[in-house]
């Protein structure tokens, strides 16, 4: 979402957050407050507070527990359906209809997390033929010794003939809850983590077929970002532009209002669709048939359409974008945190542009034109001084997207987790996070830059 006006993304996380600084009651999240100071100090280094990790080769899926899944070896090795381990009913809930459904489970290995966490967000790559979906689900353990409940991070399928993909709300046990895509703490003052989480896929499909799902990545990032309303001053590495496809959300202003109002909401699938075609994902003709003819760049239309979250009515959910990524030919994403704007530059320097999630108000970011409670945009590289170069989808038109940013502006409003908004309140800050799109076989050096920012 590119507006200050419209709802944020995240609105009970900031809710949350100003409940802890003002000491009233509300669910906090892990943007809430740490048992130790704030780290405003620019001069206190941390460790990186960040762990993703991901099953993808065909020895992890041969690790795991399955229940009528087989792992498959090959190019890209993953999981399918082999034999179903059983046959259940499922009432869409955006639908109404019910149907029954053949289906299979993967449950990955326990992952003790590197840095126990306050937030929790899953990603996935697939493909879904017609007929077939998928769910991923989390279960996790607490610094206390006791378990979380198996929560749903998703049900998900690339169309939206078979199924309306969807998060789910009202997930909580007291300790934690699910909002929208993300697990998070529900009170981090108290010290209470996550410290290792196991992953269970269940594929679906229709009876009788031998349709199957084929899922070649799942993965978590899991984090501990410490509260900051500032961030240290990162020295200037790079000096470099990739050529990234421009595109502007608000050319598709008032189009199909039936995907979160129209394309002034459109951030994050206007994001995803430009590295999408930087990697070289194009859309045929016929997919892109049912979009109006008269309306340019129909393929943000098309991306809007097929990451849209049928329960949190937007396109903004992180783990559906990287998986409509994945949907290309030859692509893989992910979504993580990055720990600074060194991080961004080692991908930058691999040719690896990054989406990344801010909020701001308008005097913070000096040009934008706008502030935002929330918003996606593309980071396609450095200037010769550091600033920063995006693709900002929130743009009147496609020549205008790409801008320059005050790298101090810059990484405050993404790497920070607290900040004041228009109104004076303390509201929570994104603290890094990004999608990763990137080659699903990259050459060396890609394999070294995600690897240095902890993505494998």
């Amino acid at each position: 979402m590119s507006r200050a006006r419209q709802p944020s993304r995240r609105t009970v996380l900031a809710v949350a957050v100003a409940a802890a600084v003002t000491g009233t009651a509300a669910p906090a999240a892990a943007a809430g407050p740490r048992p130790t100071a704030d780290t405003d100090d620019p001069g206190r280094t941390q460790g990186r507070p960040i762990d993703y990790h991901a099953w993808t080769t065909y020895r992890d899926w041969r690790c795991g527990t399955a229940q009528g899944t087989r792992a498959v070896s090959g190019r890209r090795p993953g999981v399918v359906i082999g034999a179903p381990a059983g046959r259940t009913d499922y009432t869409d809930p955006h639908t109404g209809t019910t149907a029954t459904w053949e289906y299979a489970t993967w449950t990955s290995p326990v992952h003790r997390l590197t840095v126990p966490a306050t937030e929790v967000v899953a990603s996935w790559n697939a493909d879904t033929p017609d007929g077939t979906w998928l769910q991923v689900e989390l279960h996790g353990t607490y610094s206390d010794g006791t378990e979380t409940p198996w929560y749903v991070m998703g049900r998900w399928a690339a169309g939206d003939q078979d199924i309306k993909r969807t998060s789910v709300d009202d997930q909580t046990d007291g300790k934690s809850t699910i909002w929208t895509d993300t697990f998070a703490v529900d009170d981090a003052s108290t010290g209470l983590r996550l410290t290792s989480y196991r992953l269970r896929l269940t594929l679906y499909r229709r009876p009788g077929t031998r349709l199957t799902p084929t899922v070649w990545r799942l993965g978590a990032m899991g984090s501990d970002i410490p509260d900051r309303f500032t961030v240290p001053a990162s020295t200037p590495g790079l000096a470099q532009e990739l050529a990234v496809p421009r595109y502007s959300q608000e050319i598709h202003k008032g189009q199909y209002p039936e995907y979160d109002n129209g394309g002034e909401a459109w951030c994050s699938p206007t994001s995803s669709q430009m590295i999408v075609e930087y990697w070289g994902g194009r859309l045929t003709p016929e997919q892109l048939s049912w979009v109006d003819p008269s309306y340019a760049d129909p393929q943000v239309c098309h991306a809007a359409r097929f990451t849209y979250d049928h329960q949190y009515q937007g396109c903004g959910n992180w783990p559906f974008n990287a998986a409509y990524a994945a949907t290309f030919d030859g692509l893989q994403g992910v979504v993580t945190r990055l720990a600074s704007l060194t991080d961004l530059e080692t991908l930058i320097a691999a040719g690896i542009p990054a989406i990344t999630s801010q909020s701001f108000r308008k005097e913070e970011l000096t040009g934008a034109g706008y502030g935002t409670s929330g918003h996606l945009m593309t980071v396609i590289g450095f200037t010769a001084e550091g600033d920063v170069i995006a693709n900002d989808p929130a743009s009147p038109n496609d020549e205008a997207v790409r801008r320059v940013y005050k790298r101090r502006e810059w990484e405050n409003i993404w790497l920070r987790t607290k900040r004041y908004n228009a109104s004076g309140k303390v509201v929570s800050g994104t603290g890094g996070v990004c999608y990763l799109y990137f080659p699903a076989h990259p050459t060396p050096h890609q394999r070294k830059a995600l690897a240095a920012v902890g993505v494998h």
